[in-house]
């Protein structure tokens, strides 16, 4: 089990860590609607809310399935993270 010896706390600020690391080349504050914005202000919004809607997801016993929690939260990073200009 993932959560296994050093329990949830620690997993959790290991997948933060993670995820920032992730999505630090992700976030282009550069152009688009995210110019002008604090890189590390964005990053962290996305991580955090990366990170809620996963715990979410396991206190609510999983209320739907991981490929739909996947592909959701891609489409929700994508509108956050991408500089597309239709998003």
């Amino acid at each position: 089990m993932m959560l296994a010896s050093k329990g949830a706390p620690f997993f959790r600020s290991r997948f933060l860590e993670f995820l920032i690391e992730e999505f630090n080349d992700e976030v282009d504050v550069t152009k688009g609607k995210n110019e002008g914005l604090n890189r590390d202000l964005v990053v962290q919004f996305v991580v955090s809310s990366y990170v809620g809607v996963v715990e979410w997801w396991f206190t609510n016993e999983r209320p739907v399935i991981y490929q739909v929690l996947a592909e959701q939260l891609g489409a929700l990073l994508e509108r956050t993270c991408t500089n597309n200009p239709s998003s």
